[in-house]
């Protein structure tokens, strides 16, 4: 039975560049030290497309999905300005773009069924990208949190050339890196065969294209 093998927990992501991922990571960390929440201090800035949790003897079939998803999407370009939060309990780097991410989100949609483990555990499609700041905080650490970080100008830009899946499993304390998905921009399309298939006829043949 599926219920007898080992599950994990899994996050598909937009990662900023180093040096983008560092910056935010000293915003993270002051955070922490000031308002006494060490849990802001953790985790790889990113932007979260998806999570879900899944038995892990379906991976490969998980990786392949989202490789040719991956590859019909084209690299863009991605922007962060400023600090946005949820009423009372989280603060975040404002995405300014939305479109393209949107759209990767709304790719995922048909193959949601390979993502979800059972009817109570379906996944979650992020379609407000951010990037987390702090979340789950006390109120008193949201007050004085948002005073500072609403009046704090923060801003940035990276390419988003590829997505990662990464994967939790049961005790450990970090994600780890699954795969990389390079985002191509190819598109496969049907070429009938002129020549060569004229003894098959309706015979097809797939040539994968870069815009």
């Amino acid at each position: 039975m599926l219920a007898d093998y080992a599950t994990a927990d899994y996050l598909l992501v937009i990662e900023p560049h180093a040096a983008l991922c560092d910056e935010i990571s000293k915003v993270k960390k002051k955070f922490a030290g000031q308002y006494d929440c060490p849990a802001a201090a953790t985790g790889t800035p990113n932007i979260t497309l998806a999570r879900f949790e899944q038995y892990e003897m379906l991976e490969q079939k998980i990786v392949h999905r989202l490789e040719l998803i991956a590859r019909g999407h084209p690299s863009f370009l991605v922007e962060v300005n400023g600090f946005e939060s949820y009423p009372t309990h989280s603060i975040f780097l404002n995405v300014v773009t939305k479109t393209q991410i949107v759209e990767l989100v709304k790719a995922l949609r048909p193959i949601q069924h390979l993502l979800k483990i059972d009817k109570e555990r379906k996944p979650h499609f992020i379609t407000e990208p951010h990037i987390g700041i702090a979340n789950k905080l006390l109120p008193w650490q949201y007050e004085k949190g948002w005073l500072e970080m609403s009046n704090t100008h923060f801003s940035g830009k990276f390419m988003a050339e590829h997505l990662l899946l990464l994967r939790k499993r049961d005790g450990e304390k970090r994600f780890e890196v699954v795969r990389r998905f390079g985002l191509l921009n190819e598109k496969e399309t049907v070429v009938q065969g002129e020549l060569f298939f004229l003894l098959t006829p309706g015979a097809t043949t797939l040539r994968k294209e870069r815009s």
